[in-house]
This record gives C-alpha cells, sequence and structure tokens, in this order.
C-alpha cells in the first residue's frame, strides 16, 4: 500500500472514530415523530398537530424529507442507525474536501482531523447534519470552479432542491455562492485599481461572473420545489429573527472559549491566519472571504462552528503548506525505506488503527449505549409515569424535553414548547420562559392556558413556586419532577 493511500485511510479512520458516537439530542425526537406522521399519512405536515400553544396552525418546514430518512433509519436500524447515518454524513462532507486539498497527504491529513475536531460539536441525528454535508459538496464544487474545473458547477441547483427539502440550511449554499461571487468581484475591482481598464478588468471574470449568476438565479428557483414553494425563500429570514434564540438557546449564542470542545475551533482561527500571513502562495478574495465570513458567523453563534471547520479546510491545507515549504525546502532529503519494510509495516499500522476503530465505535452503535445517554439526559421515568397517567389534563413541559414529550407522549400530551422555534415564535417562547423562571404574571401563563400539568427540573424556579402554592408532586427523581393543579 502506497503512503499516500494509506494517510488518506487512516485520516478518515480517524473522523469515523469521531463521528461514530450517541448521535441522538433533545431535538432528534419531534424529527422523528413528524418523519412518523409523513410516513403514515403520505403526505406533508403543513400545520401543527403536536403542541397544545400552535394546534392547527400552520406549519412551514423545510426538513421533511431528512426527517423521513431519520424516521426510516431509526425504524428499520434503532439507535445504532442513526448514529452510523450522522458518521456517513460527516465522512461525505469530509471526503468530497479531501481531493480539494492543494498540500501534501499527511499535511491534508492534519487539516481534516484538526476540522473534524473543531466541528464535531455540531454533528447530531437531525437534519442540519444533511446540510452538514451538503455544505462540503457545494465548497469542493465551488472551489474546482474557481480552479477552471466547471464540469459540476450546474449541479449545484439540482443539490439546492435537494437541501431545501432536507434543512433550513439551504441558506448555506447561498452564502457559499456569494462568497464566490463575492470573490470575482473584488478581483474585478483589484484588477482596475492595479491599472487595467475596467472594460479589460471585467473581460477577465465575465465568464465566471456570468456562470455564478446563473447558477445563483437557478438556485433561487431550485428552492421553490418544495411542498410550500417560494414562500420557502423566507424561512431562513424567518428564523434568525427570532430574538430568544438568540439570547437564551446555547447553540445560537457565541462559543465560551473556556470549553475544551471550543479549543480545536480556537486552534483552527490562529492556524488559519496565521497561514494566511506567512503562505508563499497567492490568497484568493474568495478564500480570505469565506474565512472571515464562517468566522464571524462562527463567533457569533456556536452552530456555525462547524461551517467554519468546512469552509476554512481547503485555505487552510493549501496556505498552511504554502507557509511551511521554505522551511521544507532547506530539510535535507530523508531516504526512503525499502518497499520490502514500509509495506508491512504500513499493513501492521492499518490494521491496528482498524481494530482500535472498530473497538471504539461499536460501543455507541449498542442500542443500550444511546438508551443509557438518554436516560442520564432525559426525563424517561418521569415521562413513564405520564404514559400510565394519560388524563393529568394540558400539560406544560420544560423546553428541553418538548422533543421527547412528542415522541413518547403525543397524543395523549401536547408540548407545550420545543425545538421548533420557528413555529413558536417570541410571543409563546417568552410566556413560557416568564413561567419556568416564575416571574411576575407566570400565573397568567398557567391560567390562560389552562395547564394543569407541569413536567420540570426539579431546580426551575416555578416547580418550587408551585409547591408552595398547593400544587401536588405525584413524582419526583434526580432529573425531573410532576406537578399537578390541586382541586378547586
Amino acid at each position: 500500500m502506497s503512503f499516500r493511500r494509506l494517510i488518506t485511510l487512516l485520516t478518515f479512520l480517524a473522523i469515523l472514530t469521531m463521528a461514530v458516537r450517541v448521535a441522538v439530542d433533545t431535538d432528534t425526537w419531534w424529527h422523528l415523530k413528524t418523519g412518523e406522521w409523513i410516513t403514515d399519512h403520505g403526505a406533508i405536515l403543513r400545520t401543527d398537530p403536536f403542541s397544545s400553544t400552535r394546534l392547527g396552525e400552520e406549519w412551514v418546514y423545510p426538513g421533511w424529507l431528512s426527517q423521513v430518512i431519520l424516521f426510516q433509519v431509526y425504524r428499520f436500524a434503532g439507535f445504532a442507525g442513526l448514529n452510523m447515518l450522522t458518521a456517513l454524513l460527516v465522512l461525505l462532507a469530509f471526503g468530497v474536501l479531501w481531493p480539494r486539498l492543494d498540500a501534501p497527504p499527511l499535511f491534508r491529513g492534519f487539516v481534516l482531523v484538526l476540522a473534524a475536531a473543531a466541528s464535531g460539536v455540531y454533528w447530531s441525528a437531525r437534519p442540519q447534519i444533511f446540510s452538514f454535508a451538503l455544505a462540503g459538496c457545494f465548497l469542493a464544487i465551488l472551489d474546482g470552479f474557481q480552479d477552471r474545473d466547471r464540469r459540476w458547477l450546474f449541479v449545484l441547483p439540482v443539490l439546492m432542491v435537494l437541501w431545501a427539502n432536507m434543512h433550513g440550511g439551504f441558506a448555506i449554499g447561498f452564502l457559499l455562492l456569494l462568497a464566490y461571487l463575492g470573490g470575482t468581484l473584488v478581483d474585478l475591482f483589484s484588477a482596475f485599481l492595479a491599472g487595467q481598464s475596467l472594460q479589460d478588468a471585467y473581460s477577465s471574470v465575465a465568464q465566471d461572473l456570468r456562470w455564478l449568476l446563473i447558477v445563483l438565479a437557478l438556485s433561487l428557483v431550485a428552492v421553490c420545489l418544495n411542498p410550500h414553494g417560494p414562500v420557502m425563500l423566507l424561512y431562513p429570514f424567518k428564523t434568525v429573527s427570532i430574538g430568544v434564540l438568540q439570547q437564551y438557546i446555547q447553540e445560537w449564542q457565541s462559543p465560551d472559549f473556556h470549553r475544551g470542545e471550543v479549543l480545536p475551533f480556537l486552534v483552527m482561527i490562529l492556524a488559519l491566519f496565521t497561514a494566511f500571513t506567512a503562505t508563499t502562495r497567492k490568497v484568493r478574495s474568495s478564500e480570505f472571504l469565506l474565512a472571515a465570513g464562517f468566522l464571524l458567523m462562527g463567533l457569533l453563534a456556536g452552530r456555525n462552528i462547524a461551517l467554519f471547520a468546512l469552509a476554512g479546510a481547503i485555505p487552510l491545507a493549501r496556505h498552511g503548506y504554502g507557509a511551511l515549504l521554505p522551511i521544507i525546502e532547506r530539510l535535507p532529503e530523508s531516504e526512503d525505506l525499502p518497499a520490502r519494510l514500509t509495506r508491512p509495516l504500513n499493513a501492521i499500522l492499518l490494521a491496528l488503527l482498524m481494530l482500535a476503530t472498530f473497538i471504539k465505535i461499536r460501543v455507541p452503535l449498542q442500542a443500550q449505549t444511546t438508551r443509557d445517554a438518554i436516560a442520564d439526559a432525559l426525563p424517561v421515568e418521569a415521562v413513564n409515569y405520564l404514559k400510565d397517567h394519560p388524563d393529568l389534563g394540558v400539560l406544560l413541559n420544560s423546553y428541553n424535553w418538548g422533543g421527547y414529550v412528542i415522541w413518547r407522549l403525543h397524543p395523549d400530551y401536547l408540548s407545550f414548547v420545543d425545538g421548533r422555534t420557528d413555529l413558536f415564535g417570541d410571543d409563546i417562547l417568552d410566556s413560557y420562559l416568564r413561567a419556568w423562571r416564575a416571574d411576575e404574571g407566570w400565573e397568567q401563563v398557567l391560567d390562560s392556558n389552562d395547564i394543569d400539568v407541569v413536567l420540570l427540573e426539579e431546580s426551575a424556579p416555578l416547580s418550587e413556586v408551585l409547591v408552595t402554592a398547593g400544587w401536588e408532586q405525584v413524582y419526583a427523581d434526580s432529573i425531573a419532577v410532576i406537578l399537578v393543579r390541586p382541586s378547586s
């Protein structure tokens, strides 16, 4: 086996080892339930059947196809299937980038493993993991286009049709297109400022500009090819306009650099901008726009760190190696080991790492591992109690548990709030927070919504207030409490 092939295999074994994990999170559940509903009814959900606060109201969500896929994988392969699907989509995202990394195999491997470590906080069994894979595909095609490989450019609108039916992150595709389009415009004005006539400067980029604009226009049309039609173009703006997201939802907040999982992101920032400064290769305008733009997004919201890791991998490989070239050229050439030694050594190394990978990934592929993780994070026993007592009345649940309530208790109980922030908006989310914190007016929130039973963390301020107000605690454990309104 050649050294190049060995490094490629080792790189993706390392990424696979990181990616196979317990991928279920608090939002996975309502996606699974929606996929189940679509499968059972043979129709797209257009109104909300899952919450008491938005029951029957219009619900426009672009992720129906990924929800069906997630549910079908769960139906046939359980938690192991969801964990493996997530890992395979991660491998796809980085696999399509591998040929675009302009550096020797060892340096490519370093860059991709670093990018994987930085983006790992994003990986979960949710529609957003499909966005991650599609973003990688967009990047690979656009970077190839910049190197005059135009064969795949018009695949982008086709991918956009898929993306607009997979996840609201299809807006990422437009950001990537705009970065390359912006880079082309910067090149035009740079040539003009360098002394070329405007006509000559335009001629040098006209074809690229024209093709990118055509693909951008076709991609806008492509988004409209979904069950909800052109209204989907506005979906990303609706999502980012919800103030509660930025204020209270962790993945929408700026990253905390005191947390260990954010360290690879910080390392990648420093490495990338050191590479830009020290490289012996020309930095493309699009590379700088991509790195700066997605860095800004990553600093504003932790969920965007993964996008920075993808967008930064190509320029980090190209210019990181470009910065090292003067040092490498001064190093004495080393003698290669004879093939009769390297081949068995490579085979032994690969076998050992494959064994280590197998040992590591078999744990999260066991259903009990995921069940244990769920039991540690979610109110499994409290929900079992509610399932055994389906007639306690209208429920107020913790936001983080809303998806699990939908999955386990619908239709006996509906969620008050859950991860579908685009559906609830600021009004209902603010009302929930006022109640959860037992702020002034919490009684009105419960009374106006006819709340009879609450499922909350024991540490929630409302839990303590309700006990004082005479509500009956019918269940309690280390994770959750259930309180029932006293009889009149």
